[in-house]
């Protein structure tokens, strides 16, 4: 039927007109954001799911930082530890060197002198043994306590030693592993003093080597987790993207197909719109 009232073939064209207008702007839409699900009316399922994830992620970014910081008390405390195994490895020389009942007066107080100084440095290296207010070296606690999941369900813990001097002369500590620990004020004095410091200097060693690697071994283990951690998030960020983002060479080429659609439906449209043109011709 033609009708000058109703111009079927033109409402046709501009529905089609229409739709091409509207996968334009979503193609549009995707290049601009680089996603193909920007938001829950792209697709209300895999939004929850990405956002969810989203979520997941920023949460393992605190569990990350928890385990920085852990890493750096324990770095710290390491490094500490260690120049306290070298001032005992020193103090265990001098005291061998004055246990001897050979030596003259001058030689035991230079070695006195020198063990005295060595020994009091003990206190000032653990002191300064802190990272952000955390001292892993003076026995304030059994450990330290992080983070290792974004539920709190897993843990994992950084050992506080106690490298401290006991306070006073060396006396027997509670670990069988060493029967005295050193002093405060174990000195060199007499020979006698000497070969009891050496002894004390000795267990003290042997202890702070073994606390040291108890430490080290703990401080491993955080620093590998941490590692699984930023795959962790890796993995959860290629997943995320997998399910959001667009490929934008396929979107390139859906750009130059509804480019050509939009023409030729405009087009359609023009021609559609001219037909009631041809109902004067009937009059004429």
């Amino acid at each position: 039927m033609t009708s000058v009232q109703t111009n079927m073939g033109a409402m046709t064209a501009l529905q089609n007109l229409n739709k091409t207008n509207r996968e334009m702007e979503m193609i549009q839409s995707r290049i601009n954001t680089g996603l193909k699900v920007a938001t829950a009316k792209d697709n209300g399922a895999v939004y929850n799911i990405a956002q969810q994830q989203r979520s997941e992620r920023s949460a393992y970014d605190a569990v990350a930082t928890g385990l920085d910081r852990a890493k750096a008390i324990g770095d710290v405390a390491l490094a500490a530890g260690e120049v306290i195994s070298d001032i005992f490895t020193q103090m265990r020389e001098k005291a061998v060197a004055a246990s001897d009942t050979s030596i003259s007066a001058t030689s035991r107080a230079a070695y006195n002198a020198e063990f005295t100084a060595l020994r009091d440095q003990v206190a000032s290296v653990i002191a300064n043994a802190v990272f952000d207010g955390a001292n892993g070296l003076n026995g304030a606690a059994a450990n330290y306590t992080f983070l290792a999941n974004t539920t709190g369900s897993l843990t994992v813990d950084l050992p506080i030693l106690d490298l401290r001097l006991v306070t006073g002369a060396g006396t027997a500590v509670a670990s069988p592993a060493i029967d005295v620990y050193l002093g405060t004020t174990d000195d060199l004095s007499t020979a006698a003093l000497a070969a009891t410091a050496r002894d004390r200097v000795a267990a003290s060693l042997e202890f702070v080597n073994a606390s040291l690697a108890r430490l080290g071994a703990a401080s491993k283990r955080i620093e590998s987790h941490r590692i699984f951690v930023t795959k962790l998030q890796d993995a959860m960020t290629g997943g995320i993207g997998s399910l959001v983002d667009a490929d934008m060479a396929v979107e390139a080429a859906k750009l130059q197909a509804a480019q050509v659609k939009q023409q030729l439906g405009t087009q359609a449209l023009s021609i559609a719109n001219q037909a009631p043109q041809a109902i004067l011709s009937l009059f004429k």
